[in-house]
């Protein structure tokens, strides 16, 4: 029997898992080589449609958030700046197969090599459509793997994922991979235990193709291969107070958020998607903390009817409770056709605010879809990645110009409040220059990867980006103190307001408005019943 081989990672998506270890590794499929440089580029052409029609097909039976990623795919796929080089390379007499895969190889490398944390994560997609083509030009089939199956490898194919029944079990581990991919965001959706950066100790660390029984710790970020019969006890009495603690936390879901001390704290939720509201009861929460926009504008710019309707569904789910709209945060992680562009350094540049204010004709379309839908409810807007007054001033102006228009034309409107992200630490450190919003609303993700100069995924500095770090909790508690003296609300809409182990020291610094996903509202308000503030 095989010593046990303990690695560590970073938590993906939190949850245990035991079960038989799947490779994701694949030996290379046969290609027949074609008779002439005409037939190699038809060959590829066709894979090209084969492997853009398989995922039309998924799209049709996936939800808002799946269907999103399979889009973005195909949107690559149809990109001839994406195929160019391989059928260049036909041309010069290479074979379908060896020029598809140089050609996205090279992409791929440089998506790797980026000093950014999105184009690293979407690695995984480059990877994934490489191997969708490739699949088509063999006709190679993937392995099954058995039910309950840990996969283990380099990276998960986003396709692979939503292809695998996950009700029977399993999970993912990584020795790359990122908590910012799109598998990663769909595994936190589906509760499927997932953890990246296996491999961050070395090869050595982390072995190419181990069997066997594995044991899955996603809560803490670690697995064990050939575990011990005294391991094995061990994780699954883990595994058993993690689902008990889970089970206890269902019993909160339809109650007020109270800490111990009776102190009452807004719970609401953060929706990426108008859809995402279709699977929430509304009495479970205080109304929506962040509506993301960003999903309306994929391949093309969306019309001002669109977006109308869009916002009018999630005002109309909410009733009498607020919902707090953000203008489109594109740029950065989120790049858009057609609006955002290329900088050496996205996070750094033209984004959030920046890019809408540089593009007026695209933020105009969306804030009269927004006065628009204003009628409907309870609507507050606010502006992304704010980091001086002036830029708050100019987009506050533009909704004036936009109400007055409306009005002139007789269209019925109604402007909402308007506040701001505070995720720029300019903004955290001297919040006075802001004090005519109608609210703040911390960007936890941004604000602790800006203060601490660390991607929360990147496996060499991940221990350092932390919003429990004194540092970015004395941010949030002078923004939170700042609000109440100007009696401006205050609220938390990043990843930390879900996180039980951050929830005790948001409230100590004192917040008393948690914004978070809907699958982490019932161990949100379990972790909030703890707390003795």
């Amino acid at each position: 029997m095989s010593e046990p081989l303990r690695l560590q990672g970073i938590s993906a998506s939190a949850g245990y898992a035991e079960g038989p270890l799947f490779s994701l590794d694949r030996a290379t499929a046969h290609y027949t080589v074609k008779a002439t440089a005409a037939d190699e580029r038809a060959a590829l052409e066709t894979a090209i449609g084969v492997a853009t029609q398989r995922l039309g097909g998924l799209i049709d039976t996936a939800n808002s958030e799946a269907a999103g990623i399979l889009e973005f795919q195909i949107a690559m796929l149809e990109d001839d700046a994406l195929s160019g080089p391989a059928f260049a390379a036909i041309a010069s007499g290479q074979a379908a197969d060896a020029a598809w895969r140089q050609a996205l190889d090279t992409e791929i490398a440089g998506y790797e090599t980026s000093d950014q944390d999105y184009f690293r994560a979407r690695a995984a997609d480059l990877r994934d459509i490489r191997d969708q083509v490739l699949r088509a030009l063999t006709e190679d089939d993937e392995r099954a793997a058995p039910a309950g199956a840990i996969f283990y490898g380099e990276d998960i194919a986003p396709t692979r994922f939503l292809e695998t029944d996950w009700s029977t079990g399993g999970g993912i581990a990584l020795k790359a991979g990122s908590a910012a991919s799109h598998v990663a965001m769909l595994a936190r959706s589906r509760g499927v235990p997932m953890v990246v950066g296996l491999g961050a100790a070395g090869p050595s660390a982390s072995p190419a193709n181990p069997v066997g029984i594995a044991l899955l710790d996603a809560e803490h970020g670690g697995i064990v291969l050939s575990p011990s019969p005294a391991e094995i006890e061990a994780f699954r009495r883990s595994s058993s107070s993690f689902a008990a603690r889970r089970d206890k936390a269902k019993t909160y879901l339809a109650k007020p958020a109270v800490t111990k001390a009776g102190t009452r704290v807004q719970v609401q939720v953060n929706i990426a998607d108008p859809s995402d509201v279709d699977g929430i009861d509304v009495a479970t929460c205080d109304g929506v903390g962040l509506m993301r926009t960003e999903f309306l504008f994929g391949r093309t710019l969306p019309d001002e009817e669109t977006q109308y309707r869009a916002y009018r569904k999630v005002l109309e789910w909410a009733g009498e409770k607020p919902v707090t709209i953000r203008t489109v945060d594109a740029g950065g992680d989120k790049p858009v056709p057609g609006f955002t562009v290329a900088e050496a350094n996205p996070f750094l540049g033209l984004r959030g605010i920046r890019l809408s204010l540089a593009r007026p004709e695209i933020l105009r379309v969306q804030i009269r879809a927004l006065l628009r839908a204003g009628i409907h409810g309870n609507l507050k807007v606010m502006f992304p990645m704010i980091a001086v007054a002036d830029e708050f001033a100019r987009a506050a102006a533009l909704f004036t110009e936009e109400q007055a228009g409306l009005a002139a034309r007789g269209i019925a409107q109604k402007m909402p409040p308007l506040g701001i992200m505070v995720e720029v630490p300019s903004v955290a450190i001297a919040p006075e220059a802001f004090a005519d919003v109608a609210f703040f609303s911390i960007g936890s993700n941004d604000l602790t990867q800006y203060v601490m100069a660390a991607a929360r995924d990147n496996v060499s500095v991940a221990h350092l980006n932390s919003v429990r770090h004194p540092a970015v909790l004395r941010l949030i508690a002078s923004v939170v103190a700042f609000g109440r003296e100007q009696e401006i609300p205050v609220s938390l809409c990043g990843d930390a307001g879900g996180d039980p182990a951050s929830i005790p020291g948001l409230l100590e610094a004192g917040l008393r408005d948690l914004s978070v996903a809907p699958a982490q509202l019932a161990m949100a308000k379990a972790a909030i019943a703890d707390v003795p503030v």
